[in-house]
């Protein structure tokens, strides 16, 4: 069981280097090398659906919005995204992505499906059930440590 316990480690953490690294690579392509990988996240956390507010854009990447706002000073400078006042309270800036920040979002989210089906394409529901909870069992051992 000791060998078994290892391999699984060395396979997490090659794993989470290998996103990042091909990720990177596949996902800032010549139409986006003037943005990062992260603020292709960013990107992802502000979202297609409807204008957010920089405490909930923060709060989805789980940095303050302090950091949070040298970055999207950065995606709005670069076109990615747009600055908005709430029309119900003047006071709350909302954050929106423009027509380029869109199609950026769509090229990550493309990269993401096409990962997410090269893993379970073979796999039975059963299978992708047992993926998903070992995945999600990872995700609240990382909670637990922040």
């Amino acid at each position: 069981m000791a060998g078994t316990y290892e391999t699984f480690n060395e396979v997490l953490v090659k794993l989470y280097n290998d996103i990042m690294a091909i990720e990177e690579k596949a996902v800032i392509t010549e139409e986006f090398k003037d943005i990062s990988n992260n603020d292709m996240h960013i990107i992802e956390a502000i979202g297609i659906d409807f204008p957010k507010s920089m405490s909930v854009i923060a709060a989805r990447l789980s940095i303050t919005v302090g950091t949070l706002t040298i970055a999207i000073n950065n995606l709005v400078k670069k076109g990615y995204a747009l600055r908005n006042r709430s029309p119900r309270d003047k006071r709350v800036v909302l954050i929106s992505l423009s027509e380029k920040g869109i199609k950026a979002f769509k090229h990550h989210a493309d990269f993401h499906e096409e990962m997410i089906h090269a893993i379970i394409k073979d796999f039975s529901d059963e299978e992708i059930e047992l993926v998903v909870k070992a995945l999600s069992n990872l995700v609240t051992f990382f909670k637990s440590k922040i």
